[in-house]
Protein backbone atom coordinates (compact mmCIF):
# COMPACT_ATOMS: atom_id res chain seq x y z
CA UNK A 1 0.00 0.00 0.00
CA UNK A 2 2.66 2.97 1.18
CA UNK A 3 4.14 1.46 -2.37
CA UNK A 4 0.92 2.54 -4.18
CA UNK A 5 0.62 5.48 -2.46
CA UNK A 6 4.33 6.80 -3.11
CA UNK A 7 3.78 5.97 -6.65
CA UNK A 8 0.74 7.88 -7.17
CA UNK A 9 2.28 10.73 -5.57
CA UNK A 10 5.43 10.64 -7.25
CA UNK A 11 3.35 11.02 -10.30
CA UNK A 12 0.98 13.68 -9.29
CA UNK A 13 3.90 15.93 -7.99
CA UNK A 14 5.73 15.25 -11.11
CA UNK A 15 3.54 16.68 -12.77
CA UNK A 16 2.26 19.50 -10.70
CA UNK A 17 6.01 20.72 -10.68
CA UNK A 18 6.53 20.47 -14.17
CA UNK A 19 2.93 22.76 -14.56
CA UNK A 20 4.16 25.06 -12.48
CA UNK A 21 7.72 25.19 -13.82
CA UNK A 22 5.70 25.97 -16.48
CA UNK A 23 3.95 29.12 -15.33
CA UNK A 24 6.48 30.50 -13.50
CA UNK A 25 8.67 29.88 -16.96
CA UNK A 26 5.93 31.95 -18.87
CA UNK A 27 6.36 34.69 -16.09
CA UNK A 28 10.15 34.99 -15.89
CA UNK A 29 10.66 34.58 -20.33
CA UNK A 30 7.54 37.06 -21.36
CA UNK A 31 5.42 37.99 -19.55
CA UNK A 32 7.16 40.37 -16.88
CA UNK A 33 8.88 41.72 -19.51
CA UNK A 34 5.42 42.74 -21.53
CA UNK A 35 4.13 43.79 -18.81
CA UNK A 36 7.12 46.56 -18.05
CA UNK A 37 6.75 47.50 -21.92
CA UNK A 38 3.21 48.85 -21.16
CA UNK A 39 4.15 51.21 -18.50
CA UNK A 40 3.73 51.79 -14.81
CA UNK A 41 0.38 52.57 -14.87
CA UNK A 42 -0.84 49.89 -17.22
CA UNK A 43 1.68 47.18 -15.60
CA UNK A 44 0.64 47.65 -12.21
CA UNK A 45 -2.94 47.13 -12.88
CA UNK A 46 -2.40 43.97 -14.91
CA UNK A 47 -0.16 42.52 -12.49
CA UNK A 48 -2.76 43.55 -9.88
CA UNK A 49 -5.57 42.53 -11.85
CA UNK A 50 -3.32 38.84 -12.11
CA UNK A 51 -3.02 38.89 -7.94
CA UNK A 52 -6.54 38.72 -7.84
CA UNK A 53 -7.49 36.40 -10.30
CA UNK A 54 -5.13 33.65 -9.58
CA UNK A 55 -6.10 32.76 -6.40
CA UNK A 56 -9.29 32.30 -7.72
CA UNK A 57 -8.10 29.91 -10.48
CA UNK A 58 -7.14 26.23 -10.53
CA UNK A 59 -3.75 27.76 -10.25
CA UNK A 60 -4.57 27.76 -5.97
CA UNK A 61 -5.51 23.91 -6.00
CA UNK A 62 -2.63 22.65 -7.74
CA UNK A 63 -0.13 25.26 -6.79
CA UNK A 64 -1.59 23.97 -2.72
CA UNK A 65 -2.22 20.29 -3.81
CA UNK A 66 1.36 20.27 -5.44
CA UNK A 67 3.32 21.65 -2.72
CA UNK A 68 1.37 19.40 0.20
CA UNK A 69 2.54 16.23 -1.92
CA UNK A 70 5.90 17.00 -2.42
CA UNK A 71 6.22 18.01 1.11
CA UNK A 72 4.56 14.39 1.68
CA UNK A 73 7.07 12.70 -0.32
CA UNK A 74 9.65 14.19 1.49
CA UNK A 75 8.85 12.64 4.96
CA UNK A 76 7.30 9.28 3.26
CA UNK A 77 10.97 8.62 1.40
CA UNK A 78 12.70 10.41 4.36
CA UNK A 79 11.16 7.46 6.95
CA UNK A 80 12.85 5.64 4.69
CA UNK A 81 16.28 6.60 4.18
CA UNK A 82 18.12 3.66 4.11
CA UNK A 83 16.58 2.64 1.15
CA UNK A 84 18.77 3.60 -2.23
CA UNK A 85 15.73 5.42 -3.83
CA UNK A 86 14.97 8.05 -0.74
CA UNK A 87 17.28 10.90 -1.45
CA UNK A 88 14.96 11.38 -5.14
CA UNK A 89 11.99 12.02 -3.40
CA UNK A 90 13.20 13.90 -0.26
CA UNK A 91 15.12 15.88 -2.56
CA UNK A 92 12.35 16.40 -4.87
CA UNK A 93 9.99 17.43 -1.92
CA UNK A 94 12.58 19.84 -0.02
CA UNK A 95 13.68 21.55 -3.30
CA UNK A 96 9.84 22.25 -4.44
CA UNK A 97 9.06 23.23 -0.52
CA UNK A 98 11.65 25.73 0.03
CA UNK A 99 12.46 26.90 -3.82
CA UNK A 100 8.93 27.59 -4.71
CA UNK A 101 6.22 27.10 -1.65
CA UNK A 102 8.30 29.06 0.75
CA UNK A 103 10.03 31.73 -1.71
CA UNK A 104 6.29 32.33 -2.90
CA UNK A 105 5.18 33.13 0.57
CA UNK A 106 8.44 34.97 1.87
CA UNK A 107 8.70 36.69 -0.84
CA UNK A 108 6.74 36.96 -4.02
CA UNK A 109 3.13 37.74 -2.12
CA UNK A 110 4.33 40.15 0.27
CA UNK A 111 6.11 41.74 -3.20
CA UNK A 112 2.32 41.53 -4.80
CA UNK A 113 0.33 43.21 -1.37
CA UNK A 114 2.79 46.37 -1.40
CA UNK A 115 2.06 46.65 -5.19
CA UNK A 116 -1.25 45.95 -4.41
CA UNK A 117 -1.70 49.38 -1.92
CA UNK A 118 0.61 51.56 -4.77
CA UNK A 119 -0.38 54.38 -6.22
CA UNK A 120 1.30 52.98 -9.74
CA UNK A 121 0.62 56.84 -10.70
CA UNK A 122 2.57 58.94 -8.11
CA UNK A 123 6.57 59.09 -8.22
CA UNK A 124 6.47 56.53 -5.10
CA UNK A 125 5.01 54.02 -7.32
CA UNK A 126 6.77 54.09 -10.34
CA UNK A 127 9.89 53.46 -8.34
CA UNK A 128 8.16 50.63 -6.62
CA UNK A 129 7.12 49.38 -9.73
CA UNK A 130 10.51 49.30 -11.55
CA UNK A 131 11.92 47.77 -7.88
CA UNK A 132 9.07 45.00 -8.36
CA UNK A 133 9.99 43.81 -11.62
CA UNK A 134 13.05 43.37 -10.78
CA UNK A 135 13.09 41.90 -7.40
CA UNK A 136 9.33 39.68 -7.93
CA UNK A 137 10.87 38.22 -11.52
CA UNK A 138 14.65 37.23 -9.43
CA UNK A 139 12.62 35.03 -7.09
CA UNK A 140 10.26 33.92 -9.78
CA UNK A 141 13.57 32.74 -11.48
CA UNK A 142 14.22 30.90 -8.02
CA UNK A 143 10.88 29.15 -8.64
CA UNK A 144 11.20 28.57 -11.86
CA UNK A 145 13.95 26.28 -11.50
CA UNK A 146 12.54 25.09 -7.67
CA UNK A 147 10.09 23.51 -10.04
CA UNK A 148 11.80 22.31 -13.06
CA UNK A 149 14.55 20.67 -10.73
CA UNK A 150 11.82 18.83 -8.53
CA UNK A 151 9.90 17.69 -11.58
CA UNK A 152 13.29 16.07 -12.57
CA UNK A 153 13.84 14.56 -9.24
CA UNK A 154 10.39 13.15 -9.13
CA UNK A 155 10.60 11.71 -12.26
CA UNK A 156 14.15 10.01 -12.01
CA UNK A 157 12.45 8.53 -8.44
CA UNK A 158 9.46 7.10 -11.00
CA UNK A 159 12.25 5.87 -13.03
CA UNK A 160 14.50 4.10 -10.69
CA UNK A 161 11.48 2.40 -8.85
Amino acid sequence: MRQVIMTGLLWFSALGCGVMAGVYFAFSTFIMTALARTGTVTGVTAMNAISVVIVQSWFMPLFMGTALASAILAVMAGLRWSEPSALLPVAGGVIYVVGMFLVTVVFNVPLNNTLAASDPASTAGQTLWTQYLSDWTMWNHVRTLASLAATALFIAALVVK
